[in-house]
């Protein structure tokens, strides 16, 4: 029979509580510059704030006509 030796380390973890712990240095991003993009991620950016824009103006008329502002006139 063969003893195995036991080489196994303990390891210990300390857990530091975010608030506890020393601050670390923020990234900046000056100095970055442009980021390069192709086409169509520059077209798929710009129809993504087209349509944020068009939902935008949507609610606002919706709130608008909630409101009463938009009365319903029936021409006789």
């Amino acid at each position: 029979m063969v003893a195995i030796a036991n080489t196994e380390e303990i390891r210990v973890y300390d857990v530091v509580h975010p608030m506890d712990d020393v601050q670390e240095e923020k990234r900046s991003g000056e100095g970055l510059g442009l980021m390069p993009m192709s086409r169509s991620v520059r077209f798929s950016l710009l129809a993504l704030r087209g349509y944020l824009v068009m939902m935008t103006l949507l609610v606002a008329y919706h709130m608008l006509e909630l409101a009463g502002l938009f009365g319903h006139h029936i021409a006789r």
